[in-house]
């Protein structure tokens, strides 16, 4: 059974306090809520509706410009007014977190008011998978960047299909192209003479930021590519087989475990026997078959170049 989608005719963005300083105790705190300052110490009337007493307030103790207090006559009306129905965002520790609101609202000592979340806050989509501001569109996360406390989420459509899960379709048409493309490489690069197939390897690990130390294909004999990589000083060898089984891959395993200058090992084939192919990987020590490999060759804009070697 399918669950049912997230819906909500009212979305708001809060920032949790000056510069974030309630986001924890909001977010992982025994009593999750939503908080709000604008300490004005008018709870009861925002409670009674009397908006006038507010816009009076700080138009005539605080001297604000009347654009100044409609503004914030808004954001405080929200977190007054809208429903449990309505959805509040908010970004913390690089990621979207999502929540409803209680109705009921409770004014602190401080001054400052919150309203506790229905169940929790999530940071996860419908299908679990975790909302990361890296995989966001920048239409959505440039509101955290506003300036005020809350604001009207202008990506709203954007926002229900990352949480439910759904992918828009011009993103699946795309990734049905991308699959396509990496699909159509498999054969090509099978194709290869064996020392393009070699020179093909060497490109993708210098395009993904390893630097080459040792001759290619002219040091040690089960060492094709000796490795760094100059962030994090680790070293990896390669060794490149058109075919393989899974007898070879454990004997160039033991050479690995046996030579501790080096931290990865990598086993770049594009036939490799069932065996080998079941195989299970281990956190140093990885098999690269020519699927994989084609993948790394489309990230690493190698695509034109298997083509002209083959044209």
């Amino acid at each position: 059974m399918k669950p049912t989608p997230i819906t909500a005719t009212e979305v708001r963005f809060i920032k949790l306090g000056e510069k974030g300083r309630w986001e924890k105790e909001c977010i992982e705190g025994l009593e999750p809520c939503i908080r709000l300052g604008f300490a004005t110490g008018h709870h009861v009337e925002s409670l009674e509706g009397r908006w006038q007493v507010l816009s009076d307030y700080w138009r005539n103790v605080e001297k604000r410009t009347i654009g100044n207090t409609t503004v914030f006559l808004n954001q405080v009306k929200a977190f007054y007014t809208l429903p449990e129905s309505a959805l509040w965002i908010t970004f913390y520790k690089l990621k979207l977190h999502w929540c409803r609101a209680q109705a009921a609202i409770t004014e602190l000592e401080d001054g400052s008011r919150i309203r506790r979340v229905v169940g929790s806050w999530s940071s996860a989509d419908l299908n679990g998978r975790e909302l990361h501001v890296d995989n966001l569109s920048g239409a959505l996360s440039k509101v955290q960047g506003f300036r005020g406390t809350i604001c009207k989420v202008e990506a709203a459509d954007y926002l229900f299909r990352k949480l439910n899960g759904e992918i828009q379709p011009v993103v699946a048409t795309g990734e049905r192209a991308l699959s396509e493309l990496e699909n159509a490489l498999v054969p090509l690069i099978c194709s290869l003479g064996w020392k393009d197939f070699e020179l093909l390897t060497d490109l993708v690990f210098t395009q993904a930021g390893w630097q080459r130390i040792g001759a290619l294909g002219k040091t040690e004999k089960s060492i094709d590519l000796d490795l760094m990589s100059p962030v994090t000083g680790k070293r990896a060898f390669v060794q490149v087989k058109s075919q393989a089984n899974l007898k070879v891959f454990l004997e160039y395993k033991a050479s690995f475990e046996g030579m501790d200058q080096y931290d990865e090992m990598y086993l770049v084939v594009h036939s490799p026997t069932p065996d080998l192919a079941k195989h299970t990987e281990e956190a140093t020590i990885k098999l690269l078959t020519v699927e994989r490999l084609a993948r790394l060759v489309v990230s690493a804009g190698l695509t034109r170049w298997v083509l002209r070697k083959l044209s």
